[in-house]
């Protein structure tokens, strides 16, 4: 789906955000799939336009004090999906495909990956969050493991487990129990990603699938 570049630029004048005495306001970019904070950057008032004009990330580097174009050097670009600002127009939060999924310097995917020292995952929403465990578990298989033991078991024993649980949520939508309907399409959600981390979907192929459904 291509971004409206026009109509961003109509949601976002520039000359309307609150600069500091620098000339400059912070920019996140957020993953435009998972929700995942990549990076955080600052913008002056040429950078932004350039992001506007061009659909790709442009942010003002303050070390070097020029323009800088996101993934000019690594290929690492930042397509732009939406931008707003906040409550105070000073602060900026963008939505964007990061090409090569790494925005940090360091090679990571997100420059918060970091905590007390230890390399994490980054933050996403649930759904991912999720996936990431169960990759894990694929990756260090554990005996006592429930997804493990459906792992090991391929797809006779996860795709009974779908058959199942589809066959649950049926029944609690007939029941109309609005608690019943949430766990036991939690536990579809839960054994579907089982399915796709066994046949080696990445689930953000099927975040843009759905993203295709939209409107």
């Amino acid at each position: 789906m291509a971004t409206d570049l026009e109509a961003l630029r109509r949601a976002v004048p520039v000359d309307r955000i609150a600069y500091n005495e620098q000339g400059l306001v912070a920019a996140i970019a957020q993953d435009y799939l998972d929700g995942t904070v990549l990076m955080m950057a600052w913008m002056n008032a040429e950078s932004l336009q350039k992001t506007l004009e061009t659909g790709e990330a442009w942010y003002w580097s303050r070390s070097r004090q020029e323009l800088w174009h996101k993934g000019a050097t690594s290929g690492h670009i930042q397509k732009l999906k939406s931008i707003r600002y906040d409550c105070d127009s000073d602060a900026l939060l963008m939505t964007i495909e990061q090409i090569g999924d790494v925005a940090c310097h360091t090679g990571a995917r997100s420059c918060f990956h970091q905590v007390d020292g230890q390399v994490v995952p980054p933050p996403a929403d649930t759904l991912s969050q999720v996936f990431q465990v169960i990759e894990s578990r694929k990756a260090n298989p554990n005996p006592e493991s429930y997804t493990c033991k459906l792992l090991a078991g391929g797809d006779n024993k996860i795709l009974k487990k779908i058959g199942e649980e589809a066959a649950e949520v049926v029944m609690a939508c007939k029941d109309d129990d609005p608690e019943s309907i949430a766990s036991e399409v939690a536990d579809l959600f839960y054994h579907t990603l089982v399915a796709i981390a066994h046949h080696q979907v990445d689930l953000k192929a099927v975040y843009r699938k759905l993203q295709e459904r939209r409107g």
